[in-house]
């Protein structure tokens, strides 16, 4: 018996207990599934958050207050750092003009609620007040309507950009240009919608936004002081390492930090959280191949317990063979390719659902980019075949060394 004939005789042998091969194909596809889905929604998220920040550009920075160090051992509380005021946000700006585009914005509220007439949002949504080059900034497109105007920003105008969430919920039916919506206390005219920019991690993304002009979110009443926020987005060819240690040394001399003590401010690179990101998304898929490999163990078990079960159902037919000729290494042969056949018959099924699932999952989390896996495809093909070379091995080897005296002789 060649190669080929034992294949044919592997998937006869199938075909005679295909009930039994089904199911064993399944526990492998099980396995594969987990596998091959959690890797693929893991490289999907990761696809898509590259894709969101590749947008932003990666010649930018952002420079926030420092984070209060609160209590630290032995009950002493931490150091707290002050908050960047409207004043020193704009000092830096106007020193930094020259050498990039610098947008000001500040955190109004993260909790608020909108009504629109007789509807009214979950109190889930972010009101930002921006100036006017953070749309640009942040690459956030006006979908319907326009920008805020140089005299809206100016005189701190009660106008509003909302997000594609809001304006579904406030007006369902409708443009949301020209419509108005109370929120904080006062009243508010939309001007424009920002284009769908997708829900990102879960979050609500700028689907949840309202942006407002930065003066008119100074004249809202909050209950602790305003911080702002300034993104520098580097447009020529000045060095991106250059320009942060330059805004280092304007954001020192406007914080007024002395000489050797600490920043009291923190400057980020846009890529920085990217590349954190891409640390967690490396555990998650350790995390996640672990997971299949325990679960692909498993089914190398019921497999090996299947094969065994083959074996001595058919130590008659294994006898017959031996009498008229089969070698051992023809016998082994037979059994390891029919091990290998519901391997692969399974891993395929499992690769189609583990992209599936991977993909469908991506999807929720991100923007709806749908990846194909090819390596972890790859992988999940090379690890079935491993797997069914491991589990056939001992069966095969145990059919191969039946005496066929004795063989004959089994009822």
């Amino acid at each position: 018996m060649n190669f080929i004939e034992n294949t044919k005789e592997g998937f006869r042998s199938i075909k005679g207990n295909l009930l039994r091969t089904v199911l064993t194909a399944l526990i492998i596809s099980i396995g594969i599934m987990s596998l091959v889905g959690i890797l693929t929604a893991i490289e999907g998220i990761k696809y898509s958050v590259s894709n969101t920040f590749s947008t932003l550009g990666a010649n930018s920075f952002d420079i926030e207050k420092k984070q209060d160090q609160g209590r630290q051992s032995g009950g002493r509380q931490g150091k707290v750092y002050p908050d960047i005021t409207e004043f020193q946000a704009k000092q830096y700006k106007e020193l930094m003009q020259d050498k990039a585009r610098v947008s000001l914005s500040t955190y109004v509220s993260g909790a608020t609620s909108v009504k629109a007439g007789n509807i009214k949002t979950n109190p889930n949504v972010s009101v930002i007040g921006g100036d006017e080059n953070y749309l640009v900034n942040e690459n956030y497109d006006i979908e319907i309507g326009r920008p805020f105007s140089s005299m809206e920003y100016e005189s701190g105008a009660p106008v509003a950009i909302i997000g594609e969430e809001i304006a579904e919920k406030l007006f369902p039916k409708q443009s949301p240009e020209g419509k108005h919506l109370v929120m904080l206390g006062r009243r508010f005219k939309v001007v424009g919608k920002i284009k769908n920019e997708g829900g990102g991690l879960g979050g609500g993304g700028s689907n949840r936004q309202i942006i407002i002009p930065l003066e008119t979110a100074t004249q809202i009443p909050t209950p602790t002081p305003l911080t702002f926020s300034i993104k520098s987005a580097i447009l020529n060819e000045t060095s991106l390492a250059y320009a942060m240690e330059e805004a280092t040394g304007i954001m020192r001399k406007v914080r007024q930090d002395r000489l050797g003590q600490e920043d009291s401010f923190e400057i980020t690179r846009s890529d920085s959280v990217e590349q954190t990101l891409n640390k967690i998304t490396g555990y998650l898929k350790t995390g996640g191949f672990l997971v299949g490999f325990i679960t692909l163990l498993g089914a190398s078990i019921g497999l090996m317990n299947i094969m065994m079960v083959s074996v001595t159902e058919r130590t008659r037919e294994i006898g017959i063979r031996k009498a008229l000729g089969a070698t051992i290494h023809q016998i082994r042969q037979q059994f390891l390719i029919e091990a290998i056949v519901i391997c692969v018959l399974g891993g395929i099924a499992g690769i189609i659902l583990g992209v599936l699932m991977g993909n469908g999952i991506a999807m929720l989390i991100g923007q709806g980019e749908f990846f194909v896996p090819w390596l972890w495809m790859l992988v999940g093909m090379v690890i079935c075949i491993s797997v069914g070379l491991a589990s056939g091995f001992y069966p095969a080897y145990k059919a191969s060394k039946l005496d066929p005296i004795e063989s004959l002789r089994y009822e």
